[in-house]
């Protein structure tokens, strides 16, 4: 982790948040974090990447020196179903109530719902969505099997984990490309009382401006979410991704602040100022008080965190 002392990071990371003297409510909304100790947290042998390192330790320093009030950890795909690093930073959290996380799951596997109850038991009033990757581009196959992604959203199971999930008061995380949304779409029309949120705006720039046209008719349902994260996937400007102006735009207008939430806001004090620099002007045309919402405490009240 770079050096960098209190002063510095503040300076750098939440001076743009002052509005009346007092720093924004800030939710990190995606963090993947990586255990040092590969012997007693190893990668999945089916891990589609392999990591550097990025500990509970080092980052819960970093968000106390950011001002980062809550953190949800989005469980990444190198651990797979493997949950127990996620566990022991519940376990270890810098306050209590700081973390809450996200699992993976086959969401077509008939033992999942099963599983997730066990997870969601253990660590009650933790665990918040179950995250689904659905990111096959136009005539790949499904998979059936090997890493967990990609799967046929249409295949009876993922009915019955979605429902498990809503039963276990979770929402459904999707990390998706543009194209997959009417199937997504039909599966939250069916479960109206279950949160769906959008990871990484849907990786827009992985789609046709038709398609990403279907992913914000989604917000006509009520309990579909954005996530302002990724934009890296879709920009091809360096932050703050100015090319993205009328994207931001049409997704604030289609979602608005009370279902627009923020996250992947890095781990370092530069990174982090960036992506506030990147919200600020993307959604400028905002009122702050708007933009406050987006940056946590529209994801206080989805997530269970005390704003």
């Amino acid at each position: 982790m770079p050096c960098f002392t209190r002063r510095t990071l503040l300076a750098a990371a939440t001076a743009p948040f002052l509005r009346g003297g007092a720093p924004s409510y800030v939710v990190e909304t995606h963090m993947h974090l990586f255990a040092k100790d590969q012997a007693r947290f190893p990668y999945h042998r089916q891990a589609t990447y392999r990591p550097e390192p990025i500990p509970l330790d080092s980052y819960a320093a970093f968000a106390s020196q950011a001002g980062i009030a809550h953190t949800v950890i989005v469980h990444p795909e190198p651990y797979q179903d493997d949950h127990r690093y996620l566990e022991y930073c519940f376990a270890n959290e810098p306050s209590p109530g700081f973390f809450k996380g996200t699992c993976l799951f086959d969401p077509t596997s008939a033992d999942t719902p099963a599983r997730m109850a066990e997870l969601v038991r253990r660590n009650r009033g933790r665990i918040v969505a179950l995250r689904i990757h659905e990111n096959r581009e136009a005539g790949v196959a499904p998979t059936v099997g090997g890493a967990i992604r990609d799967r046929d959203l249409k295949h009876p199971g993922v009915r019955s984990t979605w429902r498990r999930a809503h039963e276990l008061g979770l929402a459904i995380q999707m990390h998706m490309i543009p194209l997959h949304a009417p199937e997504v779409a039909a599966l939250a029309a069916e479960f109206s009382s279950t949160p769906v949120i959008i990871d990484h705006m849907a990786r827009a720039g992985q789609g046709t401006p038709e398609q990403y046209a279907r992913v914000l008719a989604m917000a006509r349902l009520g309990n579909v979410y954005m996530k302002f994260s990724g934009l890296n996937y879709t920009s091809k400007q360096p932050p703050p991704h100015r090319d993205l102006m009328d994207l931001a735009r049409r997704t604030y207008d289609a979602f608005g602040p009370d279902r627009m939430i923020w996250g992947a806001l890095g781990t370092t004090a530069p990174e982090f100022a960036q992506h506030v620099e990147t919200l600020d002007t993307l959604l400028g045309f905002a009122a702050e008080a708007d933009r406050a919402k987006i940056r946590g405490l529209t994801a206080a009240k989805l997530f269970g965190f005390r704003a």
